[in-house]
């Protein structure tokens, strides 16, 4: 699937431009086995870049003005390459002015050139397509100017450049898209942005997405509020606790001892958190272990606090997951992403993929009337060049 999209990638470009590309860059998306709600917390996050691409194709043109054409959106926009970057109501290129904005604020000086992508990653699903936008298209221009910028700091530019557009996220998503292996997931620790490896061997099991096709407008006020819950939280915690400096400090008697000061929300959050940094951990224990049973019952255990304790989960999102679990075939399933839609990501045993699928659809349909998305995915690497 991948090599059609470089083909059509390419084959834009020299029709476009009437030349070959001189570097070819493709960016995955990511998914997060484990670890939700847990970066702005402190935490731990498990996630892993897959093989749904942006392709780029980039070359240098001589001149002090970039042109970058999106062809899946039939858009394209020039810009000079000395112009002070500002947002405009096209939102797509607001990313890729976010990365010229930041190589301009760090020092990095480009000549103009030409550019071209395409993807396979479906937007809106919570694979994370903006932060292989902005993490791909810088690596290309690192590349095609020899910036020699380090891959942890393409990660955090392109971080940068989406709080630019105006979203304020952590680091999960663009350190996985940048730092990915394939058949790995990576432990990061939010915190300190130390980083490990672990096999992510699910030779008997496939990663399957259901794609709820719902979006709750919920999302961002819920977001903020359990942000705001969580920190006054951990400042009752602290107040009790002075040797406790996180929630990676905590354990549950901790917050269990102080549920009579805190209001039932804050509790509840509380709880959600600390079990989900331990759960981190069991994740890779089993992973390392090659037990991937009890990292589908960890999965089943997360989306039962993020439903009930965190509260960011959504009918159609429980739906999916409570349906599964009946079924002997999955044996790990989760909301993946803030919550009140989006996907969940499962475990199904191989060989019962199809099954599953089937039944999941029409049931789905039958109970909402909305068509159930799925997608296939795999571990794959991170940000790379492509050789033909």
């Amino acid at each position: 699937m991948n090599e059609i999209l470089i083909h059509k990638t390419t084959d834009f470009f020299q029709q476009t431009f009437g030349s070959e590309p001189s570097k070819i860059v493709l960016s995955p998306g990511r998914i997060n086995v484990i670890g939700e709600h847990i970066d702005y917390n402190d935490g731990y996050v498990l996630p892993a870049a897959i093989d749904k691409i942006i392709c780029f194709a980039f070359e240098k043109n001589n001149s002090d003005t970039v042109k970058i054409v999106a062809i899946d959106l039939n858009d394209e926009f020039e810009v000079g390459i000395n112009d002070d970057q500002k947002q405009t109501d096209s939102v797509w290129t607001n990313y890729l002015r976010g990365v010229l904005n930041q190589l301009k604020m760090n020092g990095y000086s480009v000549e103009g050139f030409n550019c071209v992508f395409s993807s396979n990653i479906p937007v809106g699903s919570g694979l994370s397509s903006s932060a292989a936008l902005e993490c791909g298209f810088l690596f290309g221009l690192n590349e095609l100017f020899n910036l020699k910028i380090k891959p942890i700091d393409i990660a955090l530019m392109g971080q940068k450049s989406e709080h630019w557009v105006g979203i304020n996220c952590g680091i999960m998503d663009q350190f996985s898209s940048v730092m990915g292996l394939e058949n790995k997931v990576i432990k990061i620790d939010c915190k300190t942005l130390d980083f490990e490896y672990h096999d992510a061997n699910f030779s008997d099991y496939s990663l399957v997405l259901f794609d709820s096709n719902v979006k709750h407008s919920l999302m961002t006020s819920a977001y903020n509020e359990r942000r705001q819950q969580c920190e006054e939280g951990i400042a009752i915690i602290k107040n009790n606790y002075p040797e406790i400096t996180s929630f990676r400090d905590c354990n549950e008697q901790h917050v269990l001892e102080l549920q009579h000061v805190m209001s039932t929300n804050v509790f509840k959050r509380c709880l959600y958190v600390v079990k989900e940094i331990r759960r981190v951990t069991q994740a890779c224990d089993a992973l390392d272990k090659g037990d991937i049973e009890t990292l589908g019952k960890l999965m089943f255990e997360t989306h039962q606090g993020l439903s009930v304790d965190y509260e960011v989960s959504c009918v159609e999102l429980d739906f999916l997951v409570n349906t599964v679990k009946e079924v002997k075939s999955v044996i790990g399933s989760r909301l993946m992403g803030g919550g009140f839609g989006g996907c969940t990501i499962n475990l199904i045993k191989k060989g019962q993929e199809e099954n599953v699928k089937n039944k999941l659809s029409g049931l789905y349909q039958d109970e909402f009337g909305i068509e159930l998305k799925i997608y296939d995915v795999k571990i794959g690497n991170g940000t790379s060049l492509y050789i033909a």
